[in-house]
Protein backbone atom coordinates (compact mmCIF):
# COMPACT_ATOMS: atom_id res chain seq x y z
CA UNK A 1 0.00 0.00 0.00
CA UNK A 2 1.36 3.34 -0.81
CA UNK A 3 2.09 5.30 1.88
CA UNK A 4 -0.03 8.49 2.97
CA UNK A 5 0.17 11.29 5.81
CA UNK A 6 -1.13 14.29 6.33
CA UNK A 7 0.01 17.29 8.20
CA UNK A 8 -1.59 20.57 9.99
CA UNK A 9 -0.05 23.60 11.49
CA UNK A 10 -1.37 24.71 14.65
CA UNK A 11 -1.63 28.38 16.13
CA UNK A 12 2.16 28.26 16.96
CA UNK A 13 3.16 27.04 13.28
CA UNK A 14 4.65 23.46 14.11
CA UNK A 15 3.45 20.27 12.64
CA UNK A 16 1.68 17.19 14.46
CA UNK A 17 -0.69 14.38 13.29
CA UNK A 18 -3.38 12.63 13.13
CA UNK A 19 -6.30 13.86 15.57
CA UNK A 20 -9.79 15.02 15.95
CA UNK A 21 -9.80 18.38 17.89
CA UNK A 22 -7.19 20.06 15.66
CA UNK A 23 -9.76 20.05 12.68
CA UNK A 24 -11.79 22.50 14.46
CA UNK A 25 -10.67 26.09 14.47
CA UNK A 26 -11.14 27.94 17.78
CA UNK A 27 -14.30 30.20 17.76
CA UNK A 28 -13.17 33.30 20.18
CA UNK A 29 -14.82 33.47 23.17
CA UNK A 30 -13.53 37.74 22.75
CA UNK A 31 -15.94 37.72 19.09
CA UNK A 32 -18.49 36.51 21.24
CA UNK A 33 -18.63 39.08 24.09
CA UNK A 34 -18.44 41.74 21.29
CA UNK A 35 -21.56 40.25 19.91
CA UNK A 36 -23.11 39.85 22.76
CA UNK A 37 -22.75 43.91 23.52
CA UNK A 38 -23.78 44.70 20.35
CA UNK A 39 -26.65 42.48 20.58
CA UNK A 40 -28.24 44.77 23.66
CA UNK A 41 -27.56 47.95 21.99
CA UNK A 42 -29.03 46.75 18.94
CA UNK A 43 -32.45 45.43 20.77
CA UNK A 44 -32.38 48.80 23.35
CA UNK A 45 -32.13 51.29 20.79
CA UNK A 46 -34.60 49.65 18.64
CA UNK A 47 -37.03 50.09 21.13
CA UNK A 48 -36.49 53.71 22.01
CA UNK A 49 -36.28 54.42 17.78
CA UNK A 50 -39.93 52.81 17.85
CA UNK A 51 -41.30 54.78 21.01
CA UNK A 52 -39.59 57.58 19.26
CA UNK A 53 -41.22 56.78 15.60
CA UNK A 54 -44.82 56.85 16.95
CA UNK A 55 -44.69 59.53 19.16
CA UNK A 56 -43.20 62.31 16.15
CA UNK A 57 -45.45 60.34 13.50
CA UNK A 58 -42.55 58.89 11.51
CA UNK A 59 -43.19 56.28 9.84
CA UNK A 60 -39.35 55.81 8.48
CA UNK A 61 -38.00 55.71 12.14
CA UNK A 62 -40.82 53.02 13.01
CA UNK A 63 -39.93 51.21 9.96
CA UNK A 64 -36.22 51.47 10.64
CA UNK A 65 -37.14 50.09 14.57
CA UNK A 66 -38.14 46.77 12.38
CA UNK A 67 -35.25 47.08 10.53
CA UNK A 68 -32.61 47.22 14.00
CA UNK A 69 -35.29 44.31 15.63
CA UNK A 70 -34.26 42.10 11.79
CA UNK A 71 -30.37 43.48 12.60
CA UNK A 72 -31.45 42.22 16.50
CA UNK A 73 -32.52 38.54 15.39
CA UNK A 74 -29.73 38.19 13.10
CA UNK A 75 -27.08 38.80 16.13
CA UNK A 76 -29.15 36.36 18.17
CA UNK A 77 -28.60 34.05 15.19
CA UNK A 78 -25.06 34.70 15.27
CA UNK A 79 -24.77 34.22 18.86
CA UNK A 80 -26.50 31.01 18.94
CA UNK A 81 -24.29 29.96 15.69
CA UNK A 82 -21.18 30.71 17.90
CA UNK A 83 -22.34 28.22 20.52
CA UNK A 84 -23.23 25.76 18.26
CA UNK A 85 -19.43 25.91 16.61
CA UNK A 86 -18.29 25.68 19.79
CA UNK A 87 -18.98 22.18 20.25
CA UNK A 88 -15.92 20.15 19.70
CA UNK A 89 -15.52 17.66 16.69
CA UNK A 90 -16.43 14.08 17.57
CA UNK A 91 -16.44 10.72 16.02
CA UNK A 92 -19.16 11.55 13.19
CA UNK A 93 -18.26 15.11 12.81
CA UNK A 94 -14.23 15.01 12.58
CA UNK A 95 -14.28 18.60 11.40
CA UNK A 96 -16.71 19.94 14.02
CA UNK A 97 -19.49 22.53 13.46
CA UNK A 98 -17.25 25.31 11.87
CA UNK A 99 -19.85 25.51 9.02
CA UNK A 100 -22.37 26.46 11.07
CA UNK A 101 -21.23 30.09 11.67
CA UNK A 102 -21.17 29.77 7.28
CA UNK A 103 -24.86 29.48 7.36
CA UNK A 104 -25.19 32.02 9.46
CA UNK A 105 -23.37 34.23 8.19
CA UNK A 106 -25.51 33.26 4.72
CA UNK A 107 -28.30 33.94 6.74
CA UNK A 108 -27.23 37.29 7.65
CA UNK A 109 -26.19 38.11 4.15
CA UNK A 110 -29.22 37.14 2.36
CA UNK A 111 -30.95 39.15 5.47
CA UNK A 112 -29.99 42.28 4.28
CA UNK A 113 -30.73 41.96 0.55
CA UNK A 114 -34.28 41.05 1.30
CA UNK A 115 -34.23 44.22 3.67
CA UNK A 116 -32.76 46.06 0.59
CA UNK A 117 -35.97 44.89 -1.04
CA UNK A 118 -38.64 45.65 1.67
CA UNK A 119 -37.01 49.11 1.98
CA UNK A 120 -36.98 49.90 -1.83
CA UNK A 121 -40.73 48.84 -1.76
CA UNK A 122 -41.52 50.75 1.25
CA UNK A 123 -39.71 53.97 -0.39
CA UNK A 124 -41.72 53.98 -3.69
CA UNK A 125 -45.23 53.75 -1.45
CA UNK A 126 -44.18 56.71 0.39
CA UNK A 127 -43.69 58.65 -2.71
CA UNK A 128 -46.55 57.93 -3.99
CA UNK A 129 -48.48 58.88 -0.57
CA UNK A 130 -46.15 61.54 1.52
CA UNK A 131 -46.86 60.91 4.98
CA UNK A 132 -45.85 64.19 7.51
CA UNK A 133 -43.27 63.77 9.70
CA UNK A 134 -41.97 65.83 12.79
CA UNK A 135 -38.46 66.16 11.57
CA UNK A 136 -37.50 67.82 15.16
CA UNK A 137 -37.42 64.70 17.19
CA UNK A 138 -36.90 62.53 14.06
CA UNK A 139 -33.70 64.55 14.20
CA UNK A 140 -33.09 63.65 17.63
CA UNK A 141 -33.88 60.06 17.52
CA UNK A 142 -31.19 59.47 14.53
CA UNK A 143 -28.54 61.34 16.27
CA UNK A 144 -29.18 58.85 19.51
CA UNK A 145 -29.02 56.08 16.48
CA UNK A 146 -25.51 57.39 15.17
CA UNK A 147 -23.72 57.30 18.43
CA UNK A 148 -25.48 53.80 19.03
CA UNK A 149 -23.89 52.22 15.47
CA UNK A 150 -20.66 53.75 15.52
CA UNK A 151 -20.28 52.31 19.07
CA UNK A 152 -21.39 49.03 18.40
CA UNK A 153 -19.34 49.30 14.95
CA UNK A 154 -15.99 49.96 16.90
CA UNK A 155 -17.07 47.31 19.34
CA UNK A 156 -17.22 44.26 16.02
CA UNK A 157 -14.22 46.31 14.00
CA UNK A 158 -11.78 45.16 16.86
CA UNK A 159 -12.72 41.61 16.34
CA UNK A 160 -11.32 38.50 14.24
CA UNK A 161 -12.40 40.50 10.83
CA UNK A 162 -11.85 36.96 9.02
CA UNK A 163 -14.30 35.46 11.02
CA UNK A 164 -17.69 35.35 8.51
CA UNK A 165 -19.93 35.57 11.06
CA UNK A 166 -18.59 38.59 12.52
CA UNK A 167 -18.09 39.93 9.55
CA UNK A 168 -22.21 39.81 8.42
CA UNK A 169 -22.89 41.02 11.89
CA UNK A 170 -20.57 43.84 10.99
CA UNK A 171 -21.96 44.71 7.92
CA UNK A 172 -25.24 44.81 9.24
CA UNK A 173 -24.48 47.71 11.70
CA UNK A 174 -22.23 49.37 9.08
CA UNK A 175 -25.90 49.53 7.08
CA UNK A 176 -27.79 50.86 10.07
CA UNK A 177 -25.01 53.46 10.60
CA UNK A 178 -25.42 54.53 6.93
CA UNK A 179 -29.34 54.70 7.62
CA UNK A 180 -28.85 56.69 10.67
CA UNK A 181 -27.01 59.53 8.50
CA UNK A 182 -29.56 59.36 6.12
CA UNK A 183 -32.41 59.85 8.65
CA UNK A 184 -30.31 62.67 10.27
CA UNK A 185 -29.74 64.14 6.39
CA UNK A 186 -33.52 63.99 5.97
CA UNK A 187 -35.11 65.27 9.03
CA UNK A 188 -32.29 68.09 8.67
CA UNK A 189 -33.46 68.44 4.67
CA UNK A 190 -36.90 68.46 5.97
CA UNK A 191 -36.54 71.00 8.49
CA UNK A 192 -35.35 73.09 6.12
CA UNK A 193 -37.79 73.01 3.46
CA UNK A 194 -40.81 70.60 4.45
CA UNK A 195 -40.13 68.44 1.61
CA UNK A 196 -41.00 65.19 3.21
CA UNK A 197 -39.84 62.70 -0.36
CA UNK A 198 -36.14 63.25 1.31
CA UNK A 199 -36.65 60.48 3.66
CA UNK A 200 -37.61 57.89 0.97
CA UNK A 201 -35.24 59.07 -1.70
CA UNK A 202 -32.12 58.80 0.87
CA UNK A 203 -33.77 55.50 2.22
CA UNK A 204 -32.83 54.23 -1.51
CA UNK A 205 -29.51 55.25 -1.56
CA UNK A 206 -28.94 53.93 1.40
CA UNK A 207 -29.71 50.50 0.41
CA UNK A 208 -28.24 50.71 -2.79
CA UNK A 209 -24.67 51.08 -0.72
CA UNK A 210 -25.67 48.15 1.54
CA UNK A 211 -26.42 45.69 -1.68
CA UNK A 212 -22.90 45.31 -2.92
CA UNK A 213 -21.43 44.32 1.07
CA UNK A 214 -24.35 42.06 1.50
CA UNK A 215 -23.82 40.38 -2.16
CA UNK A 216 -20.13 39.98 -1.65
CA UNK A 217 -21.09 38.68 2.22
CA UNK A 218 -23.50 35.40 0.36
CA UNK A 219 -21.45 34.84 -2.50
CA UNK A 220 -18.68 34.13 0.22
CA UNK A 221 -20.49 31.87 1.97
CA UNK A 222 -21.85 30.03 -1.02
CA UNK A 223 -18.26 30.25 -1.68
CA UNK A 224 -17.13 28.07 1.17
CA UNK A 225 -20.65 25.61 0.83
CA UNK A 226 -19.75 24.85 -2.14
CA UNK A 227 -15.95 23.72 -1.29
CA UNK A 228 -14.89 25.77 -4.07
CA UNK A 229 -10.86 26.06 -4.44
CA UNK A 230 -9.99 28.59 -2.04
CA UNK A 231 -9.16 32.40 -3.27
CA UNK A 232 -5.73 33.07 -4.94
CA UNK A 233 -5.23 29.38 -5.51
CA UNK A 234 -5.17 28.35 -9.42
CA UNK A 235 -5.10 24.38 -9.06
CA UNK A 236 -2.40 23.99 -11.94
CA UNK A 237 0.12 26.19 -10.83
CA UNK A 238 0.03 24.53 -6.92
CA UNK A 239 0.47 21.11 -8.72
CA UNK A 240 3.39 22.31 -10.85
CA UNK A 241 4.90 23.96 -8.08
CA UNK A 242 4.59 20.54 -5.93
CA UNK A 243 6.08 18.66 -9.04
CA UNK A 244 9.58 21.38 -8.80
CA UNK A 245 9.95 20.86 -5.14
CA UNK A 246 13.43 18.82 -3.90
CA UNK A 247 12.54 14.79 -3.67
CA UNK A 248 9.07 14.92 -6.02
CA UNK A 249 9.49 13.44 -9.27
CA UNK A 250 5.77 13.93 -9.59
CA UNK A 251 2.42 15.63 -8.50
CA UNK A 252 -1.21 15.10 -9.71
CA UNK A 253 -5.15 15.18 -8.27
CA UNK A 254 -4.39 17.54 -6.37
CA UNK A 255 -7.83 19.13 -5.18
CA UNK A 256 -8.23 21.75 -2.42
CA UNK A 257 -11.18 23.43 -0.81
CA UNK A 258 -12.35 25.95 1.75
CA UNK A 259 -13.77 23.88 4.82
CA UNK A 260 -14.74 27.51 6.81
CA UNK A 261 -14.00 30.99 6.12
CA UNK A 262 -10.60 30.84 7.94
CA UNK A 263 -9.42 27.45 7.29
CA UNK A 264 -8.95 25.28 4.02
CA UNK A 265 -7.97 22.00 3.03
CA UNK A 266 -6.02 20.09 0.47
CA UNK A 267 -5.07 16.74 -0.82
CA UNK A 268 -2.28 15.31 -3.17
CA UNK A 269 -0.69 12.71 -5.05
CA UNK A 270 2.91 12.47 -5.12
CA UNK A 271 5.81 10.13 -6.83
CA UNK A 272 9.75 10.18 -5.12
CA UNK A 273 12.38 11.24 -6.78
CA UNK A 274 15.11 8.98 -7.10
CA UNK A 275 17.12 8.26 -4.27
CA UNK A 276 14.26 10.63 -2.13
CA UNK A 277 13.08 9.23 0.95
CA UNK A 278 9.10 8.53 0.56
CA UNK A 279 8.15 9.42 4.38
CA UNK A 280 10.11 13.23 3.76
CA UNK A 281 7.68 14.23 1.24
CA UNK A 282 4.15 14.61 2.96
CA UNK A 283 5.80 17.27 5.28
CA UNK A 284 7.47 18.64 2.55
CA UNK A 285 4.03 19.49 0.47
CA UNK A 286 2.27 20.56 3.20
CA UNK A 287 4.84 22.83 4.90
CA UNK A 288 5.26 24.52 0.94
CA UNK A 289 1.56 24.64 0.72
CA UNK A 290 1.10 25.98 3.95
CA UNK A 291 3.59 28.31 3.51
CA UNK A 292 2.11 29.20 -0.02
CA UNK A 293 -1.15 29.30 0.07
CA UNK A 294 -2.07 28.65 4.14
CA UNK A 295 -3.54 25.73 3.63
CA UNK A 296 -3.52 24.27 7.28
CA UNK A 297 -4.88 20.67 6.50
CA UNK A 298 -3.08 19.01 3.96
CA UNK A 299 -3.12 15.03 3.21
CA UNK A 300 -0.24 13.48 0.97
CA UNK A 301 -0.60 10.33 -0.79
CA UNK A 302 2.98 9.03 -1.95
CA UNK A 303 2.95 6.50 -5.14
CA UNK A 304 5.44 4.23 -6.20
CA UNK A 305 7.35 6.08 -9.09
CA UNK A 306 5.62 5.54 -12.34
CA UNK A 307 1.92 5.49 -10.07
CA UNK A 308 0.90 8.74 -11.40
CA UNK A 309 0.99 7.34 -14.83
CA UNK A 310 -0.42 4.51 -14.44
CA UNK A 311 -3.40 5.60 -12.66
CA UNK A 312 -3.83 8.19 -15.57
CA UNK A 313 -4.61 5.39 -18.18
Amino acid sequence: MAPEAHSDKNEHGHSHDDGHDHHAPVVTVDNARRMKWVFGLTLGYAAVQAVGGWLAGSLALIADAGHMVSDAAALLLALVAYRIAAKPADKHRTYGFQRVRVLAALANGAGLLLLVVWIIWEAIQRIREPAPVMAGPMLTVAVIGLLVNVLAAFILAKGQRNDGNLRGAYLHIIGDLLGSVGAIAAAIGILLTGWTLLDPLLSVLVSLLVVRSAWKLVSDSVRVLLQAVPQGLDIEVAQAGLASLPGIAEAGHFHAWTLTDDSSIASVHVTPAPGADPLALPGIAAAWLQEQYSIDHVTVQVDPPGGLRLEKH
